[in-house]
């Protein structure tokens, strides 16, 4: 029965995260970054109503809810800041490498004297 309890555990386990992955890809989160955007400003605009309706449906008086908080953030922009930079140190590695053995080089010959 332990078994039995542990495999239904893992089928429900998976399920929610196959059900998680599957909502993430329908509303565009794994998409491109124009897509994540706009799946982010759709939640911004969703998330007051929905507090709303479940405070009132769970009879908790809500009289006025704090502003959602705005995010001054481009997925698109940091992606590409992010590939920039992976790309400016790529691009300086050989030199980098180079003066490293010299300096590397210098070091063993002064302990050696």
């Amino acid at each position: 029965t332990v078994a039995a309890f542990d495999s239904f555990r893992f089928v429900i386990k998976g399920g929610l995260a196959g059900a998680a992955v599957y909502v993430a890809y329908d509303q565009g989160l794994l998409g491109s970054s124009t897509q994540g955007a706009e799946a982010l400003k759709k939640a911004q605009a969703a998330l007051p109503p929905a507090i709303q309706e479940w405070t009132s449906y769970i009879g908790w008086e809500v009289r006025t809810l704090p502003p959602t908080p705005k995010f001054d953030f481009s997925p698109s922009d940091s992606w590409n800041k992010g590939v920039q930079t992976v790309m400016s140190a790529l691009s300086v590695a050989p030199t980098r490498a180079s003066e490293y053995t010299v300096e590397g080089w210098k070091y063993v010959k002064d302990l050696v004297k």
